[in-house]
C-alpha cells in the first residue's frame, strides 16, 4: 500500500511579508510544485494571491495557475473552492469555472480561530452536484467530526461524485475545529462506518500537531496533506525553509512506514480522474 501526499503551498491566512518563502507568484508557485513533485507529491492543493500578495478568487488567474501547472509538472491541481473566509459563495462556486482536476468542498460551518467558515448546507449540495456536472473530483474536507454525518446524508441524498471514489481529508488542529490529536484521529476513522465502502482519508495536521496528524495517519493506513498552508513551523524555533522540506520529510517517514509515496497515475486511478 502507498501513500497519497498532498502539498497545500500557500493558502490564504499566512502572510508572505512575515513568511518570504511562502510562494505566492506564479512562478513561485510553479517552481514549488516542480520541486514537490521531485520529492513525492501527486496532488497539489492551490490557493492563489493578487500582486500584493493578498488572497484573490479572479479567475483570470485561477485560470493561468491550472494550466501553467498543468503544462510544467504532471500533479493533479486541487483548488481550493474555500478561499479566504470573508469570500462569498458565487466567487467561491465559480472556481470551478477554471476546470481544475479536483477541487475542496467543506462539508460544514466551523469557527475558524476569531472568524467564521460559512458552509451552508445548500452551498455544500450546489458545490457537490456542479463538481460532478463538469467531472470535477471533490476532496471533502472535514474539520469536524459531525461533517461526516453531514457528507453521508449529501452522499444519500444526491448521488456519488465525478468518479464515483469518495476521499476525504481531515483537517485538524484549527482552532475551533477538532483537534489534531490521535485520539480525535481514530474517533474520525471511526465516524467514517457511513460512508460508502472503500471511502479513503487524509488528514492534515495545523501547526504544531503537524507530525501528531502525520504519524497517526501513517499508523491508520491513511493519506496525508503537507505544506506551508498548515505549518510554517519545521520544528520548534525552526522555520520551514521549502514546501518540499515538508514533503521530503512526509514521504520519508511514508517509506518508514513501508507506505511509500504513491506516483501521480497511481493517484489518478485511486481518485477516479481521468489521465
Amino acid at each position: 500500500m502507498s501513500t497519497l501526499i498532498t502539498v497545500a503551498p500557500t493558502g490564504a491566512e499566512v502572510d508572505k511579508a512575515a513568511v518570504p518563502a511562502l510562494p505566492v507568484t506564479l512562478d513561485e508557485l510553479v517552481a514549488t510544485a516542480k520541486e514537490c513533485e521531485s520529492v513525492g507529491a501527486a496532488v497539489i492543493h492551490v490557493h492563489i494571491r493578487d500582486d500584493a500578495a493578498k488572497p484573490t478568487l479572479d479567475q483570470g488567474r485561477l485560470r493561468a495557475t491550472v494550466q501553467a501547472l498543468r503544462q510544467e509538472t504532471g500533479l493533479i491541481v486541487q483548488l481550493s473552492t474555500g478561499g479566504a473566509v470573508t469570500d462569498p459563495e458565487d466567487a467561491r462556486l465559480a472556481v470551478l469555472d477554471a476546470a481544475p482536476d479536483m477541487a475542496s468542498c467543506t462539508m460544514g460551518t466551523v469557527n475558524f480561530g476569531d472568524d467564521v467558515f460559512l458552509n451552508r448546507w445548500e452551498f455544500i449540495v450546489e458545490l457537490h452536484t456542479r463538481m460532478r456536472d463538469r467531472g470535477i473530483v471533490p476532496e471533502y474536507e472535514i474539520f469536524d467530526v459531525g461533517h461526516l454525518a453531514s457528507l453521508a446524508r449529501l452522499l444519500d441524498k444526491h448521488g456519488l461524485p465525478a468518479g464515483g471514489h469518495v476521499h476525504v481529508d481531515f483537517v485538524m488542529g484549527v482552532p475551533g475545529g477538532m483537534p489534531g490529536t490521535t485520539e480525535t484521529l481514530v474517533a474520525a476513522r471511526q465516524a467514517m462506518r457511513d460512508l460508502p465502502a472503500g471511502t479513503t482519508f487524509a488528514a492534515t495536521g495545523i501547526g504544531r500537531s503537524t507530525l501528531p496528524v502525520l504519524l497517526s495517519t501513517l499508523a491508520a493506513g491513511g493519506h496525508v496533506r503537507v505544506g506551508m498552508e498548515d505549518t510554517v513551523t519545521y520544528a520548534k524555533g525552526q522555520p520551514v525553509e521549502s514546501n518540499a522540506q515538508l514533503v521530503a520529510r512526509a514521504a520519508g517517514l511514508a517509506r518508514l512506514a513501508q507506505r511509500p509515496p504513491m506516483s501521480v497515475a497511481d493517484a489518478r486511478t485511486l481518485l477516479g480522474i481521468a489521465a
